[in-house]
C-alpha cells in the first residue's frame, strides 16, 4: 500500500478522498466507491500502488491514438478498480472485480518498458485515474528516462489531481460516454460538465487529445446529440480526433450490439465539424484510413491495428504540404 494523495482528515478518523467528484467520506477500515482506496486508522491508503493486472506491448492504435506515433507499440499496463458504473463495461473483470495482479515498482516498469523498446507506457485496461500515485511517481520518472506517458481515461477526476498528472502525460484518450447529463447521470453515475472541463483543460495543458464515444443503441445514439458533441469539441480544437465505436454486449448491458450504419451516419455527422472522424472498429476505408482534411490525399492506411504512412512526412501533406495536427 501506499498514503494516497489528494485526501483530508475529518472526525473520528473518517477522512474525505479528494481524487475525484464524488469526493468519498470514508469511516475508518473502509474503502471508497472505487474500492482501491482505503481509510486504515485516520490515513488513506492507495491498495492498487504498483499491483499490475495486465501488461502488454499494444500497437499504439489500440488505445486508440491515431495522430499519436503512429505504427509504434507502446507498453500498456492496467491495475484494478474504477469510478464509474458503465454497465456495459468491456474490461469488467479488472475494473469491477479483484484480479490476480503482481507487484511491480516504477523503476522496474521503466526496464520492462526499455528492455522491451518500447518508446512510452500507457496507463490503460481499467481507469488510471484509481491508479493515481502509480501513475504519477512512474510517468515523473519514465518522463525523465526520454520515455512518454499515454493515458485511456474515462476523464472523471477532480481539476487539481488532474492537472498535476498532465504535467506528465503526454497523450491521453479520453473517453466522452455521450453528450447528455442525464445519460451520464443515469448510466455513469458521474457528470458530463468535469469531462468537458477536463477535456477543455487537458488541450490548455498542450496533452495530445483524441476522445472515444462508444455508441449503445437506444442510449446515447441521438443524432443531434452527436451533432452537439462534434460542434463543441470542434470549438476547442477542430483537429481533436474522434473514435466513434460500436457497442457489443458486455458485463451487464445485454442490449444488441449498434448497427455498423448507425456508426457511419454518426461518422459523417461528426465530420462536419471535426477533421478526423473515425470509426472506432469498424473496417471502412471512409473512416479508417487517415485523410489530409486539406486535399483527401491518404495519409495513414489502416487495417486493423495496422497503419503505414503513405502520405506524410515531417507533419505535413506530401501531396499538398498543408500542415497536418500528428505527432510522428
Amino acid at each position: 500500500m501506499r498514503e494516497a494523495l489528494f485526501y483530508e482528515e475529518l472526525e473520528n478518523k473518517s477522512v474525505q478522498c479528494n481524487l475525484c467528484p464524488r469526493k468519498c467520506v470514508i469511516a475508518e477500515g473502509d474503502s471508497g466507491f472505487c474500492r482501491v482506496r482505503k481509510n486504515e486508522k485516520g490515513v488513506l491508503y492507495s491498495l492498487n500502488y504498483g499491483r499490475i493486472s495486465s501488461i502488454s506491448n499494444d500497437p499504439i492504435e489500440k488505445k486508440p491514438l491515431y495522430h499519436f506515433h503512429p505504427s509504434s507499440k507502446i507498453l500498456s499496463v492496467g491495475s484494478w478498480g474504477c469510478n464509474l458504473l458503465c454497465p456495459w463495461c468491456q474490461n469488467w473483470e479488472i475494473a469491477h472485480e479483484s484480479p490476480q495482479t503482481q507487484k511491480v515498482y516504477p523503476e522496474r516498469l521503466i526496464d520492462i518498458a526499455v528492455d522491451r523498446m518500447s518508446p512510452g507506457i500507457a496507463y490503460t485496461y481499467n481507469e488510471p485515474i484509481t491508479w493515481f500515485e502509480f501513475v504519477l511517481d512512474t510517468s515523473r520518472m519514465a518522463s525523465a528516462e526520454g520515455l512518454y506517458n499515454v493515458m485511456v481515461t474515462n476523464g472523471y477526476i477532480e481539476q487539481a489531481p488532474f492537472k498535476l498528472l498532465s504535467q506528465t502525460i503526454q497523450a491521453m484518450n479520453i473517453d466522452l460516454k455521450g453528450f447528455n447529463d442525464k445519460f451520464y447521470k443515469k448510466r455513469c453515475g458521474s457528470e458530463l460538465e468535469v469531462i468537458m472541463k477536463n477535456i477543455e483543460t487537458a488541450v490548455k495543458e498542450d496533452v495530445h487529445v483524441e476522445i472515444t464515444t462508444l455508441i449503445i443503441p437506444g442510449e446515447n445514439d441521438s443524432e443531434s446529440e452527436m451533432e452537439e458533441q462534434s460542434k463543441w469539441l470542434a470549438s476547442i480544437d477542430p483537429y481533436i480526433p474522434i473514435h466513434i465505436s460500436k457497442y457489443f454486449p458486455a458485463y451487464r448491458f445485454n442490449k444488441p450490439e449498434t448497427d455498423s450504419e448507425k456508426i457511419m451516419e454518426l461518422c459523417r455527422i461528426a465530420k462536419k465539424h471535426l477533421k478526423f472522424v473515425y470509426a472506432g472498429n469498424i473496417e471502412t476505408d471512409e473512416f479508417t484510413n487517415t485523410y489530409c482534411h486539406n486535399c483527401g490525399s491518404v495519409l495513414v492506411e489502416r487495417q486493423g491495428f495496422k497503419s503505414e504512412l503513405t502520405g506524410i512526412s515531417e507533419g505535413v501533406c506530401d501531396e499538398c504540404r498543408a500542415a497536418v495536427k500528428m505527432i510522428l
